[in-house]
């Protein structure tokens, strides 16, 4: 093993304690560990089970945590430890924020083997919509003012404001 993969294991085995003592406390067993240059920036636990918000998944706890202390959204070079394989939800707000290095202990497989979900929703996702069990249809809307037009012109200026 080398000292790389040492220094993985060690936030790895972290990001395990914390889902253990979470579920020992009455959580799910979900941790998370977000490191950046060596440095730990968010140790977090799924709390959906406290909030009943469906989005407190260990990860995306750590995840707002981190962009609130950075003050930014982008977590270029950020390292995300998983206790388990991040979720599509989890897996794609680490795309949003820039991440782009992610390990995990345990799979989605080893989970439903526990009664937890998580392959079966990878597995939806890449069929076609119309075949998915949660229906999402493209209805285009004609607009004067498209938002997306606006937010890249707004863009636009701000980057040239940025840099003159």
């Amino acid at each position: 093993m080398t000292p790389a993969d040492d220094h993985h294991q060690h936030h790895l085995r972290d990001a395990v304690a914390l889902a253990r003592d979470n579920v020992l406390q009455g959580g799910r067993p979900y941790g998370a560990v977000i490191v950046r240059d060596g440095e730990v920036l968010s140790r977090a636990v799924n709390t959906t089970a406290i909030t009943q918000d469906p989005t407190d998944h260990a990860e995306m706890v750590a995840i707002r945590e981190v962009s609130r202390t950075l003050g930014r959204t982008k977590l270029d070079g950020c390292i995300v430890y998983a206790s388990g394989r991040p979720c599509p939800m989890c897996h794609a707000a680490m795309r949003l924020a820039g991440i782009t290095r992610a390990f995990f202990a345990f799979s989605a497989e080893e989970g439903e083997r526990y009664g937890l979900i998580g392959a079966g929703i990878y597995a939806e996702l890449c069929q076609p919509l119309a075949e998915q069990p949660m229906r999402v249809e493209h209805q285009p809307v004609a607009v004067a003012e498209h938002p997306y037009a606006l937010w890249r012109d707004r863009q636009t200026i701000t980057d040239r404001a940025n840099t003159d």
